[in-house]
């Protein structure tokens, strides 16, 4: 009876819904049927969220190939994120850029702030994965020339340093930081990140990991902890995935 009852609400909601809402909500309730059968571990978002609607943010999104991908929470969390930094000194960074979506948002939202963006990347896709790293990466993996990236980067001061991750990192040795984004997916190549940036960020800044908590990237979680174990701050991990900490 139970089931005739639901059954009757969604059909109800479909033809004659109280609210648009209404709508979505029993379409939302047809797909996590199916999914029960598909993908039953998987949890759906209420498809009301407003950010969903966000004109500027969509067209970014659009931009890059993104709208209908699987990593949007991600990208609207770091678009958040940095409104944090706004008062706080600093040059930004990030590691593992792939085709700069992420640090377009970087870039973005601090257009107009005297600040320069270092992009580091190998642009040979993913270095020897090791046994931390499980078995789902391979080297070469995710590479994307750097021209493309330069061309999605339609903005001043950014330089780009091409290179196994750290051995540019000493490009940047002599500048402090308020905003580093860390996307290198393995175990080794995450912890140097974190050795390196942690000490340079400026007070109030923020270090993103983007592989953090996720299970296909045990290895960037894990550096990640190690590295943070004996250090003040706590890693937050929001629940679209990636953890975050606040340099106090």
């Amino acid at each position: 009876m139970g089931k005739l009852k639901t059954l009757f609400s969604i059909v109800r909601n479909l033809v004659s819904p109280e609210t648009p809402h209404h709508r979505d909500y029993a379409r939302l309730d047809i797909i996590r049927g199916v999914a029960r059968f598909i993908l039953p571990r998987y949890r759906f978002e209420w498809p009301s969220m407003d950010w969903w609607n966000d004109p500027d943010f969509n067209t970014y999104l659009d931009r890059f190939g993104l709208a209908r991908g699987l990593m949007t929470r991600n990208k609207w969390m770091v678009n958040e994120l940095l409104k944090l930094i706004a008062s706080v000194p600093g040059d930004t960074a990030e590691c593992g850029v792939f085709e700069g979506a992420t640090s377009y948002l970087i870039c973005k939202a601090t257009n107009g702030i005297p600040r320069h963006h270092f992009v580091f990347d190998s642009f040979e896709g993913l270095s020897q994965p090791t046994a931390a790293d499980g078995s789902e990466w391979t080297k070469g993996l995710l590479a994307s020339p750097l021209e493309r990236t330069k061309a999605n980067l339609p903005f001043p001061n950014v330089s780009y340093h091409k290179g196994w991750i750290p051995e540019r990192f000493p490009d940047a040795a002599d500048r402090r930081f308020a905003f580093v984004h860390i996307d290198v997916d393995l175990y080794q190549p995450t912890l140097d990140s974190f050795r390196f940036f942690y000490p340079r960020m400026n007070r109030g800044g923020l270090i993103v990991c983007d592989d953090y908590g996720f299970s296909g990237c045990p290895g960037a979680t894990l550096a990640a902890k190690e590295f943070m174990s004996d250090k003040p701050e706590k890693i937050i991990s929001p629940p679209c995935g990636g953890g975050f900490i606040i340099k106090t």
